[in-house]
């Protein structure tokens, strides 16, 4: 069958489309998004602003009429950490439901962790033993390790690259102060939750996912993305280290010409690698590889799995 999921994350609203029927590998179709930042249109009270709720609705409505083009049979939608932690997201599901017809899931930061785990599973396989995964959005870090499909421990921080961005680093570029100060409350946040990741013993393969951390994997050498999904791509925090740096003494227009870097995540670089380099400092990772698998993917796995075999 043809399935569709419709994925409203802080930085953007993502229609991913793939062949699929249970028991076999999804195969991407095609690939609809709009850049909306909904993490960083939020007022003062923790809402999304009538601004904000126009333009998902919008944005909602394009992706129906992508998915209605390219006959998606099955659409699951659902929503993350921006749509969830705002004040006023009941009313923003409401409106979404009333005006296009689309019943948003909002996702926990336990749920994004689990389907996010179960993707980069099902990636790598039982061979990769016990797995530690990191994946940075634009409005949360989710931390997962276990070594079956379900993970044996979870956590969701609200450390994502686009809600620093917008409250910690003013300016651009940002300064020494700003940079340093989101530094102490990074690492303080990760910190506090490493005693219970540390409690199962060493991971056998540390996996990032993410968007920020397969631009931040490029940067430090990683092939290309036109190179295909199947080529091996790792970060290591010693290349991480000294992008940091240099990341902080850029602008975004500058960031924005980097190799793997677009226009719209550029902004919000810095505060990914500064989570990216406390996450991997204080879980002792000294290389993580990149899986093209992450939330999305997960997600269209749980539903095949529930889907009954022809």
């Amino acid at each position: 069958m043809r399935l569709g999921v419709l994925d409203v994350g802080s930085n953007t609203v993502h229609l991913l489309v793939v062949d699929a029927h249970p028991g076999a590998r999804p195969l991407p179709a095609h690939s609809h998004k709009a850049e909306l930042r909904l993490a960083q249109l939020l007022d003062a009270d923790g809402a999304i602003g009538p601004e904000g709720v126009d333009k998902l609705v919008a944005v909602v409505h394009e992706a129906l009429q992508a998915a209605e083009d390219k006959g998606v049979e099955d659409l699951v939608p659902f929503a993350t950490s921006a749509v969830r932690e705002a004040t006023n997201a009941d009313d923003v599901l409401a409106r979404v439901r009333a005006e296009t017809g689309v019943e948003l899931k909002v996702l926990t930061g336990a749920e994004e962790a689990r389907l996010t785990f179960l993707a980069v599973r099902r990636w790598f396989g039982w061979s990769a033993g016990k797995l530690l995964v990191l994946d940075i959005g634009g409005g949360s870090l989710e931390i997962a390790y276990g070594i079956d499909e379900e993970p044996d421990t979870t956590v969701s921080l609200p450390l994502g690259a686009g809600r620093l961005t917008a409250g910690w680093l003013p300016g651009d570029p940002p300064g020494t102060d700003a940079i340093r100060a989101l530094r102490r409350h990074v690492r303080a946040q990760i910190a506090r939750t490493v005693g219970e990741f540390s409690r199962f013993g060493a991971p056998d393969h540390v996996v990032a996912t993410s968007k920020t951390f397969k631009q931040l994997a490029r940067l430090a050498g990683a092939a290309r993305s036109t190179d295909g999904l199947y080529v091996q791509r790792e970060l290591k925090r010693e290349s991480l280290e000294a992008w940091v740096p240099r990341l902080a003494g850029m602008t975004t227009a500058q960031r924005a010409e980097l190799p793997g870097v677009s226009e719209g995540r550029s902004g919000q670089l810095l505060a990914g690698a500064i989570v990216a380099e406390g996450a991997m400092d204080l879980f002792g990772v000294e290389t993580a590889e990149i899986c093209p698998w992450a939330l999305r993917e997960g997600v269209i796995l749980r539903r095949l799995d529930h889907m009954p075999s022809a």
